[in-house]
């Protein structure tokens, strides 16, 4: 058994950092395990341009602690009349490294998304001409459909299809939770892998519900079954390339989670590689954790790798039971609760 696990310096392939007093608030977390991450467009004024990327990519620079080089990699939130010039310019700015599409009301601040995939075929035919890669929430939100079949009818009702017109595409399929999310990126040739959660790898949808309705435990795409995590687990324990780290680290105050509609989203960038390292060590593959932390991502969007390296030690870490947020707080992922991991 071994105490300590040294790795490349991680990077986190979808994060949310939201805005203002929330930004300050959480991206010290973020800043403290990561060397890069792509940064959630979707703030309450979506980042629908380049230039509105630029202002943000400022803000959180700004925001950064003192000494920190954490690198925030921007994104273009799609809409119904996204322009492929909006497109070729995000492209040659070197800063903004996706375009994420949100079916509209999918998730958190997604109203403005995409009505229908094929208002934005130009869109999307000027992002595989220029090699911009394509961030997807895969969702459908029909009404007529249930929550916990809405991933795999995404695939069979939009990605499928998308793929099939846009085979040179190249799409992270981000945040997947179900066995046919596994299966559509292990069948695609070439330019297509996932992004996989802390608590998708170590939660089924009993978690939502033990002693009560958990609302910290909620976040969208929700929670699956048994044989859903154990896919997503039998992905990543076979280390392949295609699957990477992605926390969907999506901070929320404590008072807009314990309401009568609760927002969807699940912090855990207070203790992010900690809690993958749970995971794999759990499943005696602690081995297979650095390619996935910190080589698989950057080799899919075609950057450079790390070359600082982070320690894990095998040291009880304490959760708190929330942390500051702006005028209320934040409950995260195993709040309250001892982890066997600490990044030294």
């Amino acid at each position: 058994m071994t105490d300590t696990l040294t790795l490349r310096r991680p990077d986190d392939w979808h994060l949310h950092l939201r805005d203002g007093a929330a930004l300050a608030a959480v991206l010290p977390h973020t800043a403290a395990q990561f060397a890069r991450a792509i940064i959630m467009p979707n703030l309450k004024a979506p980042v629908t341009s380049t230039d509105l990327a630029a202002q943000y990519r400022e803000r959180i620079l700004a925001a950064r602690p003192a000494g920190s080089r954490f690198e925030p990699l921007m994104t273009l939130y799609l809409t119904d009349n996204t322009s492929t010039e909006e497109i070729r310019k995000a492209r040659a700015s070197g800063f903004v490294h996706g375009c994420k599409l949100y079916p509209a009301g999918a998730t958190t601040h997604s109203d403005a998304g995409v009505t229908d995939i094929r208002r934005i075929d130009a869109a999307l035919e000027a992002m595989a001409e220029v090699g911009m890669p394509l961030q997807v929430h895969g969702e459908v939100t029909h009404a007529d459909v249930d929550v916990f079949d809405r991933e795999t009818r995404f695939i069979d009702e939009v990605l499928a299809p998308l793929r099939a017109r846009l085979p040179t595409l190249r799409m992270v399929f981000e945040h997947v939770t179900t066995r046919s999310a596994v299966d559509f990126v292990r069948a695609q040739p070439q330019g297509v892998a996932a992004t996989i959660t802390p608590q998708h790898l170590t939660y089924n949808r009993n978690a939502l519900f033990q002693g009560g309705i958990r609302p910290h435990y909620y976040c969208l795409p929700v929670l699956k079954r048994e044989r859903d995590r154990t896919a997503l687990l039998d992905a990543v324990l076979a280390g392949d390339a295609r699957f990477f780290l992605g926390t969907d680290s999506a901070p929320h105050a404590r008072g807009t989670k314990e309401t009568a509609c609760g927002c969807a989203g699940i912090y855990s960038a207070h203790a992010a590689m900690e809690l993958y390292a749970e995971v794999f060590e759990d499943a005696r593959a602690l081995h297979r954790l650095p390619a996935f932390a910190s080589e698989f991502g950057a080799r899919f969007y075609g950057l450079p790798l790390n070359e600082d390296q982070v320690t894990l030690r095998r040291e009880p870490l304490e959760i708190p039971a929330h942390y500051p947020y702006g005028d209320d707080v934040l409950v995260p992922l195993r709040a309250g609760e001892r982890l066997r991991w600490r990044l030294a």
